[in-house]
């Protein structure tokens, strides 16, 4: 229990003081994390909605893969792309591992099978109310998919954060891809883990609160932009 208040009051100190390592890891998490996030909702939200409406040979065979990739190890995915960008890897050339880049292509591949899973199956439900309209109106798939994105933004919003949540705290495949190097690619996440393994307990709890209250802020700042409350949409 003296952790725990040592933990909070190590965390009202740094935010109070502006710690300079606190604000420059803080900005790098989120960098990261936003980063990975808009570009799999790039990839995922049309690829969950096209799943939805769109009717091929090995349809559920793709879905059911997708729903199995949403628990894919991450510790996994830090493991293969340390080799594939390895210097004995074949994007070993381009130099990102033990970047944050390396971190954010981490983080797209945990993300990804996610967003597109929660995206299906929110526009399936739409599709359905949907379909009969936009089939006499005879739009095309691109038309079709951008409507239902466009008309279905505020579950989309809650696809994306889910795939938020998930990439801010994850630390297994960052740990492994971006090396925990100090002024380049640590983490909330990551210092936590270093802060733990020193025994500095306190640091590493209030560390977390930190990394918490900023996952409830941008949640917040997100509900607030998309004004779901002002609309009762909660």
């Amino acid at each position: 229990m003296n952790d725990i208040w040592a933990g909070i009051a190590a965390a009202i100190r740094l935010i109070l003081t502006a710690d300079a390592d606190l604000v420059e890891i803080s900005l790098r998490s989120l960098q990261v994390t936003l980063s990975a996030l808009a570009i799999a909702c790039l990839i995922a939200l049309p690829l969950g909605t096209f799943l939805a409406i769109q009717r091929f040979r090995f349809r559920r065979g793709v879905i059911a893969v997708l729903n199995a990739l949403m628990g894919l190890p991450p510790v996994v995915v830090g493991l293969v792309v340390y080799i594939l960008l390895s210097r004995a890897g074949p994007f070993g050339v381009l130099n990102l591992l033990f970047t944050p880049t390396a971190m954010v292509i981490a983080q797209v591949i945990i993300i990804t099978p996610l967003i597109a899973s929660i995206t299906h199956q929110a526009m399936r439900d739409l599709w359905a109310e949907y379909h009969d309209l936009l089939i006499s109106l005879n739009t095309g798939k691109l038309q079709r998919v951008a409507t239902l994105i466009r008309d279905g933004r505020r579950s989309l919003m809650t696809a994306a954060l889910a795939g938020f949540g998930r990439a801010i705290g994850e630390v297994g495949a960052i740990m492994i891809v971006g090396g925990n190097i100090e002024h380049h690619t640590r983490v909330l996440t990551t210092a936590i883990a270093l802060e733990t393994g020193r025994g500095d307990f306190a640091l590493a709890l209030g560390l977390g609160f930190v990394l918490i209250g900023l996952a409830l802020g941008v949640n917040l700042l997100t509900h607030w932009l998309g004004r779901t409350e002002v609309e009762g949409r909660w």
